[in-house]
């Protein structure tokens, strides 16, 4: 759906046309930022990595204590979308949903969420953090230290968006103080390279950007491709153009 990482300057100097395939990856990618939440949360990582390695001994009452994310106030950054899916999704939690968005979204499609028309009250409102943002330079590095520092004490953050949305070295620096409780990423700077301050903390959660990979969803973006090609030359306007 992104297409941040195309220069449309550029294509529409040469009468290049670009269109994106939105809406058939938004539940696909919501699920996996509701997945992040909960292995982040639960400390799911660290347990399967406990398992693996054969160092598990057994069962005990305060072995990898984590969150419950049911009840919890979730903020979304982003209410596009994935971003209203990942609330629909929370909804079943009971999750508390807050938002921060250009504008605020028409009741009917706000269902109940709560607006912040500025980042602190919308930051410390959140307990656990989805960034559910496009990526480009209006967002590069929307999630800095200064922000952080503004979420309460013990937050979630994941991101399913784009890396570009944070500064790396600012969550890791909340990871490691125990600011920030838990992290859950699918997208990074500069990938598949990532920072290298993520592999040396446990209570993190690194995939390889899986938002939309499930078959269905794959499929569906490669006809909606199709379907834009199609019409290319055909002498029509594609759907989902974008430049």
């Amino acid at each position: 759906m992104g297409f941040d990482h195309i220069d449309t300057a550029a294509c529409r100097e040469r009468g290049i046309h670009v269109c994106n395939t939105p809406d058939v990856l938004s539940v696909a990618t919501a699920e996996l930022a509701m997945m992040l939440i909960l292995m982040a949360a639960r400390r799911a990582g660290e347990g399967e990595r406990l398992v693996r390695a054969g160092h598990w001994t057994g069962w005990a009452p305060t072995q990898l204590l984590g969150t419950e994310v049911s009840g919890r106030r979730l903020g979304i950054f982003g209410m596009g979308r994935i971003g209203r899916e990942l609330a629909r999704i929370a909804r079943g939690f009971e999750m508390e949903i807050h938002y921060r968005n250009r504008t605020p979204l028409p009741p009917e499609l706000e269902a109940g969420a709560i607006y912040h028309e500025d980042d602190a009250s919308f930051l410390a409102a959140s307990e656990v953090l989805s960034l559910n943002a496009p990526g480009g330079e209006g967002t590069r590095f929307w999630l800095n230290a200064e922000r952080i520092a503004q979420l309460p004490r013990g937050a979630i953050v994941v991101n399913a968006a784009r890396g570009s949305l944070v500064d790396d070295a600012a969550l890791i620096a909340a990871l490691r103080t125990g600011h920030l409780a838990a992290a859950g990423l699918d997208v990074y700077n500069d990938e598949p390279r990532l920072h290298p301050g993520y592999l040396a903390l446990e209570n993190v959660v690194l995939l390889p950007h899986l938002g939309s990979a499930t078959t269905k969803t794959r499929d569906a973006m490669g006809h909606l491709a199709l379907d834009g090609i199609a019409a290319v030359l055909r002498g029509e306007t594609p759907p989902n153009l974008v430049v």
